[in-house]
């Protein structure tokens, strides 16, 4: 890990809730169902209704920004007026929130192709913004670009010393809302659970 420099000294790296342990995260990978992933026929990121209204004139955006940022400063409407923001993803730091977005840590259109679909439009509407578990994340909005709808046997994170934390994030999302995994998918999670 590289020193940090003056310039970000105090800045917090973002932190989801109810990251698992390394034991809980590779028992419930094991309990996942394997199957094929499902088709995308029908998929449109409207139908997971998202950056809903969270209180306090914030949407989920915002309150992800406050909550993972550092010595953040918002506005009457919640949006940030000043802070820093650092991507555990690629560790790059920012102070302007529009370099940050909100990552879904398992993608939306995953989440469709691996049991989503049969949802109701209020199950997708709380699964998008769901703030108690490690499923919304603040990261640099080119490499979350770049992610897309990928799973870890498609994509992982610039910065592999966070593939132990993302594989962890990954599995227990899966897990709480009894999505399916591929065999190359948890082929990949199996393989960053090992790094811890």
């Amino acid at each position: 890990m590289a020193l940090l420099g003056a310039t970000t000294i105090g800045v917090a790296e973002a932190t989801p809730p109810g990251i698992p342990s390394t034991e809980t995260a590779t028992s419930d990978l094991a309990e996942l169902t394997v199957q094929a992933d499902g088709s995308l026929d029908g998929y449109s990121r409207d139908k997971f209704p998202h950056w809903i209204d969270q209180g306090d004139n914030c949407n989920t955006r915002e309150a992800v920004l406050k909550r993972d940022g550092t010595d953040v400063q918002v506005g009457s409407d919640c949006y940030p007026t000043s802070g820093s923001w650092a991507s555990p993803y690629d560790d790059a730091t920012w102070t302007s929130p529009s370099d940050v977005d909100i990552d879904h840590v398992v993608p939306l259109a995953d989440a469709w192709r691996t049991g989503a679909s049969s949802w109701t439009q209020d199950q997708r509407q709380a699964y998008a913004n769901d703030l108690t578990d490690p499923q919304l994340i603040a990261v640099t909005d080119n490499v979350n670009q770049e992610k897309g709808d990928k799973s870890p046997d498609q994509w992982k994170p610039p910065s592999t010393g966070y593939w132990c934390t993302y594989a962890k994030m990954w599995v227990a999302v899966k897990y709480k809302f009894k999505l399916t995994v591929n065999s190359a998918e948890k082929s990949a999670l199996t393989d960053m659970l090992g790094r811890c």
